[in-house]
């Protein structure tokens, strides 16, 4: 059974995906990189981000890679692109 989700976006994740927040049903048992995937899937031009994109569940950063990512429904996934500096 799929699990629903609250994915945020934050600054260029927002942009280019046009949306501050959407719920998203996944699959249980994913890791971080099939998560990722899985947003990918529903907005390719988020790619772009994917080699400095990090992803917080439940406010803890979640580097993309093989660990599973415990989602419970009404989780809240955060997309945090690199942050300009100035």
């Amino acid at each position: 059974m799929n699990t629903e989700i609250l994915v945020l976006y934050f600054a260029k994740s927002a942009e280019l995906t046009g949306l501050r927040s959407e719920n998203v049903r996944v699959p249980p048992g994913l890791t971080s990189l099939q998560l990722w995937e899985e947003l990918v899937t529903r907005h390719p031009r988020l790619s772009m981000l994917r080699t400095q994109v990090v992803l917080a569940v439940r406010e803890e950063y979640v580097p993309l890679g093989d660990q599973p990512v415990r989602l419970q429904e009404g989780d809240e996934v955060a997309v945090i692109p690199p942050l300009s500096g100035g």
